[in-house]
């Protein structure tokens, strides 16, 4: 009787272990090649997003419908590959951009900060998009490091889902 009962339970365990893994597996898959649920962190894109923030992005359009102005995307940092920002998609290949100038670092450090703005205007290159935060004045964006290659961009934002009172689509 005593060997029956370790069979059920071996057999309960190895039917738990087999949905465990399945169940891991589509949310997986779920998460890498569908959409997924961000945090937002830091004031670049105030006052449309503040910091803790949570929002549903999606990763399928990208095959039926090209990226476009306008949209908020999550995209690997190219300054640093291990961290994700979010941005606005400003201009997409081919558009001419026209922005001010940010200023040098050192010059930023040094106060040594020029009195007149200078205006740059360039053309976004074929397989980029140029990305600015909302916060102007407090965004690390591609009026520093330039436009990013389309294959830094990680996903599309749908909708912000919390703060529950601030649920919207964007």
């Amino acid at each position: 009787m005593k060997m029956g009962m370790g069979y059920t339970v071996l057999s309960r365990l190895r039917t738990l272990a087999r949905y465990t893994i399945a169940y891991a597996c589509i949310t997986h898959c779920t998460f890498e090649y569908v959409g997924d649920f961000v945090l937002c962190k830091g004031p670049s894109m105030e006052p449309t997003l503040f910091s803790d923030n949570v929002l549903l992005t999606e990763r399928l359009s990208k095959y039926w419908r090209k990226y476009q102005s306008g949209d908020i995307i999550i995209a690997v940092s190219p300054v640093n590959a291990s961290q994700f920002i979010c941005k606005r998609i400003v201009a997409v290949s081919g558009e001419k951009i026209t922005t001010l100038k940010p200023h040098p670092l050192e010059a930023e450090s040094a106060s040594k900060l020029p009195n007149e703005m200078t205006m740059v205007t360039d053309y976004v290159p074929h397989g980029c998009v140029w990305i600015e935060g909302d916060n102007k004045s407090n965004s690390s964006d591609s009026r520093y490091y330039g436009p990013i290659p389309l294959g830094l961009i990680r996903s599309r934002v749908v909708c912000r889902i919390w703060p529950l009172s601030e649920l919207t689509g964007l």
